[in-house]
């Protein structure tokens, strides 16, 4: 299989890498046939998949790959990171495994174009590798012991407070190009609609009576009913913290 695997790359991936081959929906359109061609089965998440181990592996040592460099990428660079976050917790699964999945992956691009609409899947899809990359996206690890319930997001254009759950659990609001407030609370939805009437975080306060909210989005995190208080608040040090929203105080 790896050498197939190989062999479709190599014809498939005008010299680019094989991050570039599962990102790029041209690239990955033509391994896919490549791979059906020589033969190999399983789905499409699988043969990508199966590409990066391979490169994991060292099966691809020794060839030099083009470079990849898209446009604007700084314009587009914070939606693809809240998008990858996003389903990373929804789902919690790695962004190779979001990437390679077809549904996940379109997923992921219609995320990332609602907060910032206007680029190519790839553009959204490469920005999110460039951040791994860089080690800028930075992993949030107690996320990945104490897992959410539920994680949703709401359009404050839009928004139906009654949607918003009654249980424990965190929250962020965040614009197009920058993450606003991390919040945690015993009832999400009374501390949404506190927030709405009037924040006790001065400087948020402030934004939200000075701004207009239609590009404004609210994502909550819910969490199990046995998750203690010390421990949700971990869980949005750790967010303060990897998300850098610019109106809390890191502790």
């Amino acid at each position: 299989m790896k050498d197939k695997l190989r062999l479709a790359f190599e014809k498939a991936s005008l010299g680019y890498s094989p991050d570039r081959v599962v990102a790029d929906p041209d690239l990955r359109k033509t391994f896919l046939a490549e791979c059906r061609a020589l033969g190999l089965t399983g789905t499409e998440a699988t043969l990508l998949r199966s590409l990066l181990n391979l490169r994991k592996q060292g099966g691809l040592r020794g060839r030099k790959s083009r470079r990849t460099s898209l446009p604007d990428e700084d314009h587009y660079r914070f939606a693809a990171e809240m998008a990858a976050r996003f389903i990373e917790r929804r789902d919690g699964i790695s962004l190779d495994a979001i990437i390679c999945d077809p549904e996940l992956a379109a997923d992921f691009d219609c995320v990332a174009n609602r907060l910032s609409p206007g680029y190519s899947s790839l553009q959204y899809r490469w920005a999110a590798l460039n951040l791994r990359k860089r080690r800028s996206l930075k992993p949030e690890l107690l996320s990945r012991v104490v897992k959410a319930d539920a994680v949703s997001r709401f359009d404050f254009a839009t928004i139906d407070l009654n949607r918003v759950s009654t249980r424990a659990g965190l929250y962020v609001f965040l614009t197009a190009d920058r993450c606003l407030y991390v919040g945690e609370a015993e009832n999400l939805q009374n501390r949404i609609r506190k927030h709405l009437d009037h924040s006790d975080n001065k400087g948020f306060a402030r934004w939200l009576w000075e701004q207009e909210t239609p590009n404004l989005v609210l994502e909550t995190h819910v969490l199990p009913n046995a998750v203690p208080t010390r421990i949700r608040r971990a869980l949005e040090s750790e967010m303060i913290e990897s998300r850098n929203p610019v109106f809390n105080v890191k502790r």
